[in-house]
């Protein structure tokens, strides 16, 4: 029942105040090895969290930067340019929430 602990870091705090989420959509060929492309974003700087999703793009990944240049040169010239990538789309996170629920939240009955 209980996967884990761990703690929250303020990314700002640690130099890393920029947030976004950037989709990704794979050329077709190269869906078949989805695992490898999981372990290639995996060790990407920044990276939070990675959704394989649904739709018309394969990923969606949390990212924490420094700054919009942080954030460009990840995109341009780390994401942009590998050869499995056909095209991202970057939203920056203006707020983040984050919902914590458990034992006794308020709404669980």
């Amino acid at each position: 029942m209980i996967r884990g602990f761990h703690a929250h870091v303020d990314p700002a705090a640690v130099g890393r105040g920029l947030q976004a989420l950037i989709a990704i959509r794979l050329h077709a060929h190269a869906r078949s090895n989805l695992a490898t492309f999981k372990q290639y974003l995996a060790q990407l700087p920044g990276v939070e969290s990675i959704f394989f999703v649904t739709g018309d793009r394969d990923f969606l990944i949390h990212v924490a930067l420094a700054d919009s240049e942080a954030l460009r040169s990840l995109v341009t010239n780390t994401l942009s340019v590998h050869p499995e990538v056909a095209g991202t789309n970057t939203s920056v996170i203006f707020e983040y929430v984050s919902v914590e629920r458990g034992i006794g939240s308020a709404g669980e009955g």
